[in-house]
């Protein structure tokens, strides 16, 4: 496996920091106050997209991008270090069409959609014209085993009519949102793989109601995260998103690629929060000694930098594995980033929030939003319990399969020197 960087994807690093330089960064505490304001979306996004789209920073992310759709169609292992980039500030990948959870929408689109569907959809997402929404998580059930999930979507007059209540819906109370696809029952007495389903919902479908904004940890993110119920909810037969009974299938094609994106993503920020702690830690004095002087905070910068380092070449195997042999072949792969870069978040930026003291608690840094951000993780796409299951049950397959048995390594006591209690 070689992960050094093309130089292609080289030259790509370098127009896209610059223009997060140029053009992101300064705007961010413009954002800031529009979202503390309730102003969605920001007045500094709109501009910032079509800048990006205008200088082709546009699409980065699907390695089969269609030829008539804007972008770059990069690999995942080509994706991995412009991910990082745009990771660093929470909302930036918006600005280059590369935004959760409308790019797993689009692959899920590209892969499933009717041709009817495409050009109504998935060619606005491509375009960012439009934003839409995953409805899979519901709070009535543990949502971490997907085949729980118990929304109704039932066949009537035609079409199909949702009941059921989701929550952690990303997108779901953001005003460009137009459709959401959702994850219900569709036939309880199939295979438990088999009872669900994936259908489009227009957001401004009778029956659909946005219940709330939920805040993670308290704090109010700028993913508009809603809880959503449906009651009698109609839709049109052809809104069905591929085929009935498809719906686990579909979910796990795309939580594949969208959950590498956040690892990647997560690098990135975690690298600003390293950035800032030794910076803290530089400038600031305590007793007589700059902080970078104690062996305390020495130890955070030294852990949070091997952390890091490995996360990324687990992040990196995993694209590889992915770019060479499918989503399915790397299913351990993704579970073992999901898990490491989600825990490696929360210890860095609470690490960096220590260094910087109380103002780490403010929105004057991004360590207390990433930091909730990082804690979230260990929920979203799966907790890590499932997670650390799935690796689990792949290694006991490893070793099972294996010739050899680790157990001849092994040098009883006995062996070598005979059982004392055995009678000659």
């Amino acid at each position: 496996m070689d992960f050094s960087t093309s130089p292609k994807v080289e030259g790509l690093k370098k127009r896209l920091q610059a223009f997060m330089d140029a053009h992101v960064v300064p705007v961010v505490a413009q954002w800031e106050h529009d979202v503390g304001k309730g102003i969605h979306p920001p007045a500094v996004l709109e501009p910032l997209k079509a800048r990006a789209k205008a200088e082709g920073l546009w699409n980065l992310f699907l390695p089969t991008l269609p030829k008539d759709v804007p972008g770059m169609g990069l690999s995942v292992s080509e994706y991995a270090p412009l991910a990082e980039i745009m990771g660093r500030i929470f909302w930036a990948s918006e600005v280059f069409n590369c935004n959760a959870p409308d790019t797993g929408n689009m692959e899920l689109l590209h892969i499933a959609a009717t041709p009817a569907q495409r050009q109504q959809l998935l060619m606005p997402l491509f375009n960012g014209d439009i934003r839409s929404a995953f409805s899979m998580t519901e709070p009535d059930v543990a949502s971490s085993d997907p085949t729980n999930i118990a929304t109704r979507i039932d066949k009537r007059s035609g079409g199909y009519v949702l009941n059921g209540r989701k929550w952690f819906v990303s997108n779901g109370a953001d005003p460009r949102c137009k459709f959401m696809i959702v994850m219900g029952v569709t036939d309880a007495a199939a295979e438990r793989h088999a009872r669900h389903s994936m259908v489009i919902v227009p957001m401004d479908a009778p029956g659909v109601t946005i219940v709330r904004q939920i805040p993670i940890l308290n704090h109010a993110t700028g993913d508009l995260i809603a809880e959503i119920f449906f009651k009698d909810a109609e839709i049109p037969a052809e809104n069905i998103l591929g085929q009935e009974g498809q719906g686990f299938a579909l979910a796990q094609a795309r939580l594949g690629p969208g959950r590498i994106h956040h690892c990647m993503r997560t690098i990135g920020q975690c690298e600003l929060a390293l950035e800032l702690m030794a910076e803290r830690a530089m400038e600031r004095t305590t007793f007589g000694k700059a902080l970078a002087e104690r062996d305390t905070v020495r130890e955070w910068i030294a852990e949070s930098r091997l952390a890091i380092d490995q996360a990324r070449l687990l992040v990196m195997r995993a694209a590889w594995v992915i770019d060479n042999h499918g989503n399915k072949a790397a299913r351990t792969e993704v579970s073992a980033i999901k898990i490491v870069t989600a825990r490696m978040q929360v210890a860095i930026f609470d690490r960096a929030i220590q260094v910087f003291g109380a103002a780490g608690l403010t929105p004057d840094t991004p360590l207390a939003n990433l930091f909730t951000w990082g804690r979230a993780l260990r929920f979203i796409d799966g907790p890590d319990e499932v997670h650390l299951r799935g690796v689990a049950k792949a290694e006991f397959e490893r070793i099972k399969a294996m010739d050899l048995k680790a157990a001849r390594y092994l040098t009883p006591y006995h062996a070598v020197y005979g059982d004392p209690t055995r009678q000659e």
